[in-house]
């Protein structure tokens, strides 16, 4: 699993607006659109991509990355905000550096969840963190998705737990999710912990010997990184 080296821009490459895939070392962004509306990109991250295929995309988020991240809007940090009050408060997005280890992310297309491969210094294995969140929609510079605050942590002993049960209930709470999307939500994580449970892709695929391209450098955050785009076919 060893790319090539990295490309020079977001959306670099022949996947970027062609309907074809994206090289390995191409630069892309990945994106979330806020909760609610939908509309407004409020998590950019730019990656440089591992794999593209029918089956799997795969992207490093390198560490030192600049990404945009929501915060509240006088500046304290959304989890340092109690619950109770998290998501009702007027909210901004600032630009912030990526500085833990770096994150692959793996995603099939169609799947309502992306899975995450996190490691500690020296590329001590971690874990695999389920995020549940909509298919994701491929364009010319990347990909957008909504994340579904629900999570799935598994270990590397494959014991699995759930996370931000918390977050996921408050989110309905206040109107930022209807039961039947938290229903559709919840079905989906039951569906991811099968796979677990059944240690199929990507758990057993043997991500977590992975490392990246020593010659990549880091993708740049470009300045229209909430641009609206042109969707290409997922």
């Amino acid at each position: 699993m060893t790319a090539t080296e990295a490309g020079t821009g977001a959306g670099a490459g022949p996947g970027a607006g062609d309907g074809a895939n994206w090289a390995p070392g191409d630069h892309i962004l990945w994106r979330y659109r806020g909760n609610g509306d939908g509309r407004q990109v409020h998590i950019c991250r730019p990656v440089t991509v591992v794999q593209d295929t029918g089956e799997l995309l795969a992207v490093w988020m390198a560490s030192g990355t600049e990404c945009v991240k929501p915060v509240l809007a006088d500046g304290t940090q959304v989890h340092a905000e109690p619950l109770a009050t998290r998501y009702t408060r007027p909210r901004t997005t600032v630009r912030s550096r990526w500085f833990g280890s770096g994150v692959l992310k793996l995603a099939r297309p169609g799947d309502p969840w992306s899975v995450w491969l996190f490691w500690d210094r020296g590329w001590v294995f971690r874990n695999w963190y389920v995020n549940l969140e909509e298919p994701r929609t491929r364009w010319a510079g990347g990909v957008d998705s909504q994340d579904h605050f629900l999570d799935i942590s598994v270990h590397p002993d494959r014991s699995w737990e759930w996370l931000d049960e918390d977050e996921f209930a408050e989110a309905q709470r206040v109107g930022l999710m209807d039961t039947a999307t938290a229903g559709r939500v919840r079905k989906a994580g039951l569906a991811a912990v099968e796979v677990i449970r059944a240690w199929g892709a990507p758990f057993r695929d043997g991500w977590e010997h992975w490392r990246p391209d020593p010659r990549w450098t880091v993708p740049v955050l470009p300045d229209d990184w909430d641009r609206t785009p042109a969707r290409t076919p997922s």
